[in-house]
């Protein structure tokens, strides 16, 4: 049975190979363009910042060079039920620089198409066992991010060999430039 977390609760994470499910709905707009959320992963050193830039791992770099982590590709349009988009993740090949994987939703164009995360409803993150299916551990975002347009659904960290699982839940207006500032 999954855990439901709430914003900052953390759990420490048993599997070395799952994946992330990342799901939103959005509004109906009238800004006259569809929505296209993208996922990204930061894999992070002990410093805070990307180990290097081929470990920023995104639509345009599907796959951190040591294969730990690897997003499943774009969904443009997130039309459908379930996750909207994936990463895999594999712990056992993780760099043993990294300390911490930084999960960030983004919307592609949000200025130009006026869209922002008051716009998206029903987004969440989850972790799941990649053979079996099953979920692990849910987090429900529910906040009102009516100006952001990037949000950082949660992160996965490593405290005493042990990595563990925060639910973070906090926008940001600047969009991926932001993070990519904050964590480059």
């Amino acid at each position: 049975m999954a855990i439901n977390l709430e914003k900052g609760q953390r759990v420490a994470v048993e599997l070395p190979k799952f994946t992330i499910g990342l799901g939103w709905d959005t509004n109906q707009t009238s800004t006259g363009y569809d929505f296209d959320l993208d996922a990204s992963a930061f894999i992070l050193g002990e410093n805070g910042k990307i180990l290097a830039d081929e470990y920023f791992v995104f639509y345009n770099n599907l796959k951190s060079p040591d294969e730990s982590v690897e997003h499943t590709g774009d969904n443009l349009t997130g039309e459908g039920e379930g996750d909207d988009e994936s990463i895999n993740v594999d712990l056992s090949k993780i760099d043993p620089r990294a300390q911490e994987i930084i999960f960030v939703v983004t919307i592609h164009k949000a200025p130009e198409r006026k869209q922002n995360f008051g716009q998206v409803h029903n987004a969440f993150i989850r972790i799941y066992n990649t053979v079996s299916g099953e979920e692990i551990l849910r987090y429900d975002l529910d906040e009102d991010f009516s100006v952001e347009t990037a949000v950082e659904f949660g992160r996965l960290y490593k405290r005493n060999g042990q990595w563990k699982f925060e639910a973070i839940g906090t926008g940001m207006k600047g969009g991926l430039a932001e993070y990519l500032q904050k964590y480059n």
